[in-house]
């Protein structure tokens, strides 16, 4: 199961001994900046977490699954994400 923006809000709400409404306004302040910050084309470092890169990808050519017609993909930005290493090492159980 993944989780929410609402589940996101419950936990800072309960972990900071705040208001859900408090808590709801970090969280949406966080991701605005962050989503800002990225359609400005710069990257996003949480220390700790992990980076968001907006790579650029070019024109391609590509096709439609479902007729077959071959077709020019236009240029576009893309955002990556690459975990850091405390990160993976967490995951991995080390």
């Amino acid at each position: 199961m993944a989780v929410t923006k609402a589940d996101i809000v419950n936990s800072v709400s309960n972990r900071l001994e705040i208001g859900k409404q408090r808590s709801s306004e970090a969280v949406e302040a966080l991701l605005e900046i962050m989503k800002k910050n990225l359609a400005n084309g710069e990257d996003v470092l949480v220390s700790g977490f992990g980076k968001f890169c907006v790579k650029d990808k070019k024109q391609r050519k590509g096709r439609n699954p479902q007729t077959g017609d071959e077709m020019i993909l236009a240029p576009r930005r893309v955002v990556t994400f690459r975990c850091s290493l405390s990160l993976k090492n967490k995951l991995n159980g080390k």
